[in-house]
């Protein structure tokens, strides 16, 4: 894949993606939030892949996932009204779908494409499939970090907003409690491990979700910038004070610096 054939990618999903914002107000309000997700995910794959010591080559075919990562939920909002997958479609299958009715691939090396098509595919896992190795895990890695950094993006400066001003998508539809609504997510984010999202409750739960992330990042290119960004430091100033909660977050900080 060659740089000529990235921008004309880049020129399709601004073409692609303008369709989507002929609805309503708040429609367009949780569009433009993907849009601009997109992009962001875009800017944090360069600094991985510079990071990283990435190819120019390299560069390019993770360029090319991280804009194609997300494709799949305009369709999925135009049709659901929502980002939940749970409640809608899986966004990374919906992606492969565009990917393939829109043939975005073609003329690139068929290696090449699964290499896009396998980092899109299992972007939003909750774990990659363990068979998968070198070099499709390598992209795998790269897109779940980046994605992860702008979610984190969009969460804190969502903090900040009014409730009214917030994207209605965005928060997942869950309700937001001023206590932790599950314990069980305090104590798996303590353990060192990944809190599930089936046992997410309310707001709270769902940030405690997003800390744990810190133990699901590949790339130490990764873990310097999450820290310089205090993603986690704001979200967990929104949090209840508890001590548990506290040392659990502790544990997490500290892990980006091991």
């Amino acid at each position: 894949m060659n740089k000529s054939e990235l921008d004309h990618l880049l020129s399709w999903f601004d073409s692609y993606v303008e369709r989507y914002l002929d609805t309503d107000p708040e429609g367009a309000k949780n569009i433009q939030l993907k849009i601009v997700h997109t992009r962001k995910v875009c800017a944090a794959m360069a600094q991985l892949a510079e990071g990283e010591n990435l190819s120019e080559n390299e560069s390019i075919i993770a360029s090319a996932a991280a804009l194609l990562h997300d494709i799949g939920r305009f369709p999925q909002y135009r049709r659901w009204r929502t980002f939940r997958d749970s409640e809608s479609d899986n966004h990374a299958r919906m992606a492969i779908d565009v990917i393939r009715n829109e043939k975005l691939l073609k003329g690139i090396e068929q290696p090449e494409q699964l290499l896009i098509e396998e980092a899109v595919r299992f972007h939003n896992r909750l774990k990659p499939p363990v068979k998968i190795k070198s070099p499709t895990r390598q992209y795998i890695d790269l897109i779940r970090d980046a994605d992860k950094l702008d979610i984190w993006r969009v969460f804190t400066d969502l903090l900040g907003q009014a409730n009214e001003d917030r994207p209605s998508a965005a928060a997942l539809g869950l309700e937001d409690l001023p206590q932790v609504a599950s314990d069980s997510c305090v104590k798996v984010l303590n353990s060192g491990a990944i809190v599930p999202l089936d046992s997410i409750k309310c707001y709270n739960d769902f940030k405690l979700l997003q800390i744990s992330w810190v133990y699901d990042l590949n790339f130490q290119t990764s873990r310097r910038l999450l820290f310089e960004r205090g993603y986690i430091q704001a979200l967990a100033a929104t949090l209840p004070e508890r001590q548990e909660i506290s040392e659990a977050v502790k544990k997490a900080l500290d892990s980006l610096s091991a």
